[in-house]
């Protein structure tokens, strides 16, 4: 029988092995499991710190991208609103110069209808006076001797004759 001495339970055995194992246990616990946890367990918090962080980041940058599209917004409309007005002051500018010409140019045309009219009435009073000095001239003429028709035809050559060296003179 010796198949029952190979299975044989020695109970001192088994209390020393239980022992053993017990012992190995609570040193690995003290030794290895509560350093490793408080590892973990310190690595998890600088985790979830990081994931709070970011969130954080996350949301600051969302918050800043809404501001920056709302002040993106504000100043298209703003440089809209700024061109519309330099536009409308510039058309009013140019619309003032355009009057300001004109009136500018009314004022030239009507110096020079003045300068016209004065200078046609400046040649009026020249023409008037050569016709009373001629009709003058004349009438000496006639007064000095009697006319016969040979006598006037000489007379009124001679006044046109002296009309034109007269205008001549002037001109």
């Amino acid at each position: 029988m010796q198949t029952l001495d190979i299975i044989s339970v020695n109970l001192w055995q088994i209390l020393i092995s239980l022992a053993n194992l017990l012992i190995l246990f609570l040193l690995f616990k003290k030794f290895l499991y509560k350093p490793v946890n408080n590892m973990l367990q310190k690595r998890r918090e600088e985790i979830d710190g990081e994931y709070t962080a970011a969130q954080d980041a996350n949301a600051a940058a969302q918050s800043a991208k809404a501001e920056l599209e709302d002040r993106l917004a504000n100043a298209k409309a703003e440089a809209e609103g700024i061109v519309k007005e330099a536009a409308d002051a510039a058309s009013i500018r140019g619309d003032k110069i355009i009057a300001d010409a004109k009136a500018q140019a009314e004022g030239i045309i009507k110096q020079a209808e003045s300068a016209a009219e004065l200078t046609a009435k400046r040649a009026q009073d020249d023409i008037k006076t050569q016709i009373v000095d001629i009709s003058t001239a004349i009438s000496e003429k006639m007064l000095e001797r009697e006319i016969n028709a040979d006598d006037h035809k000489a007379l009124i050559d001679s006044v046109i004759f002296k009309i034109g060296d007269d205008n001549d003179s002037n001109i």
